[in-house]
């Protein structure tokens, strides 16, 4: 994986809610390598281009009945990247969505983290 790309991987969940999650990244990285587009699918896959820019620190608290945190079923997302990306697309998921942190893990260069989206 380069380092200049944040990797997000959605387990469970529909077509919808796997849109959901990746406009909320949107709003952070930028587009994605292309929207979720199989509709049958059971496990989707975007990838993101880290910004040249610092990321920022904080991302917008959703407001309430917002469209963002509405999912259907609950999604199991892994995000992996730098540290600084992981950190900013676990944020920016936690105040889009109801999450659970369900773990990480570092190497040298990249982290991983689990969340659990739920409805």
């Amino acid at each position: 994986m380069s380092d200049t790309q944040l990797t997000v991987t959605l387990d469970g969940g529909g077509i919808d809610d796997a849109r959901a999650i990746v406009r909320a990244l949107e709003g952070v990285f930028g587009s994605s390598d292309g929207p979720p587009a199989d509709e049958g699918a059971t496990v989707r896959t975007a990838t993101f281009d880290s910004p040249d820019t610092p990321l920022p620190a904080k991302a917008p608290p959703r407001a309430a009945g917002d469209a963002l945190s509405a999912l259907s079923a609950p999604v199991t997302v892994t995000v992996q990247g730098t540290p600084q990306a992981v950190e900013a697309a676990s944020e920016t998921l936690s105040r889009a969505f109801t999450a659970r942190d369900d773990g990480a893990a570092s190497g040298d260069q990249e982290r991983e983290r689990q969340l659990l989206l739920v409805p």
